[in-house]
């Protein structure tokens, strides 16, 4: 368990314990989000991430993406089409 002090302007300062715990520093945003009667404080981005890949999950099955290779061959094509190139495979 670790404790942290509120300043009189709400301040706290996040435990090196904890700011290791989320992979936050110097000028990354957390955020605060109320389970019940907690509050539990996360990583912004990493939160954003999961947030993310949950909203894409299937689209690779759906989109027949097997391995990386695959995607960097859609990026190609997509910068073709972009480009006005044709890609023959």
């Amino acid at each position: 368990m670790e404790l942290a002090k509120i300043t009189s302007k709400g301040q706290i300062t996040i435990p090196i314990a904890i700011r290791r715990l989320l992979g936050v520093k110097d000028g990354d945003k957390v955020m605060f989000v109320q389970e019940g009667n907690k509050v539990v404080m996360m990583n912004a981005s990493v939160e954003a991430l999961l947030e993310v890949q949950d909203a894409f999950k299937g689209v690779a099955d759906e989109l027949g993406v097997e391995d990386e290779q695959d995607v960097v061959d859609m990026v190609k094509a997509i910068r073709a089409e972009r480009s006005g190139d044709y890609v023959c495979e």
